[in-house]
């Protein structure tokens, strides 16, 4: 059950790491009937001395590979609606800034990367996103910043502002596409064809969402034949002074219970986002699996320290071995 809980964590992020799926049955090859092929007892064998005829090879000609269309690079220039109502047309993706982590991610998987010029401090992945320029948290943008990386367009989500640095950026003539932001499963697949539509590249959206789709099929499927349920609750930790348990708010919720998992916020009655963790309710949920960002558990000194926080030494997941921690994306 683990395995289901894991895997529909791990596919969230669109565009992440591969995610543990059910190995596909071995294949069993059917072996061909066997038919002898008679020789010709008349035949009169070549003379040793006979010299073959010259073998002429005729070339020929190889065909002009075909390129899809998703693989034929960006179709320019592209219009798109943003979420304010926008029409937004971007005719030059040479040099994007993305303002925000997650679409950084779907900027990267769509084999954009190498055009990114600078993300927010939230882009953790891929790996390559945290070496490039830095134009401050998403949420606490300047134009300055922005602008000083002479973009070419600038993409990112609702969470990304504040809103007057966007208008004195679009002042600028720079186009500035703001896309949803929705934290739900279904969700990621409407996100990645935002993206994909604004930067040009709507078919290599498409088959990112069919590869994503089925990934979380194959994950449903797997949850769906468990035979117990787990209760899981997602910690977020950013420091002994900054430790809370998830509610059904949040988009863990959702996942729990789609790999098959019992939510423990629901366990709990906690709906806000983000309450203060406290020992008294994380004993009442008493999880089977507790699930944290890898770089929260960092910040209370590893595995060890995430143990000695109020009330988790005392848990099923802690006596089972059961913490699952995931990058931030």
């Amino acid at each position: 059950m683990a395995a289901a809980l894991a895997a529909l964590l791990g596919l969230t992020a669109c565009g992440g790491e591969a995610s543990p799926t059910p190995a596909p049955p071995p294949a069993t090859a059917t072996p061909m009937p066997a038919t002898a092929i008679p020789v010709p007892t008349t035949a009169t064998p070549l003379p040793v001395t006979a010299t073959p005829p010259p073998v002429t090879a005729t070339p020929v000609p190889t065909p002009e590979p075909v390129e899809t269309p998703s693989r034929a690079g960006p179709v320019l220039p592209a219009t798109v609606e943003d979420v304010n109502g926008d029409i937004v047309v971007v005719d030059d993706i040479s040099r994007i800034v993305v303002l925000n982590g997650d679409v950084t991610e779907v900027v990267f998987a769509l084999g954009l990367g190498k055009h990114v010029v600078a993300v927010d401090t939230s882009a953790t992945f891929p790996p390559q996103a945290q070496r490039l320029p830095k134009i401050g948290y998403q949420r606490s943008l300047s134009a300055e910043g922005i602008l000083s990386m002479r973009p070419t367009v600038v993409i990112g989500n609702q969470d990304a502002g504040p809103a007057e640095v966007l208008e004195q950026i679009r002042a600028t003539g720079v186009p500035v596409v703001v896309l949803e932001s929705s934290n739900t499963i279904d969700a990621a697949s409407s996100k990645i064809r935002g993206v994909a539509q604004s930067l040009g590249v709507p078919e290599m959206g498409e088959a990112i969402v069919s590869e994503l789709e089925a990934e979380i099929g194959e994950v449903r499927a797997l949850a769906a034949k468990a035979e117990e349920r787990p209760t899981a609750v997602f910690l977020y930790m950013r420091g002994m002074d900054t430790l809370f348990m998830i509610g059904m708010q949040h988009i863990s919720h959702e996942l729990f219970e789609a790999s098959g998992a019992t939510s423990g916020a629901a366990v709990a009655g906690v709906r806000r986002p983000f309450v203060p963790l406290i020992a008294e309710s994380l004993a009442a949920v008493d999880p089977d699996c507790i699930v944290v960002l890898s770089d929260g558990l960092e910040t209370v000194g590893g595995r060890e320290g995430l143990l000695r926080l109020p009330g988790v030494g005392a848990t099923k997941a802690a006596e089972e071995g059961c913490i699952l921690d995931f990058d931030d994306q």
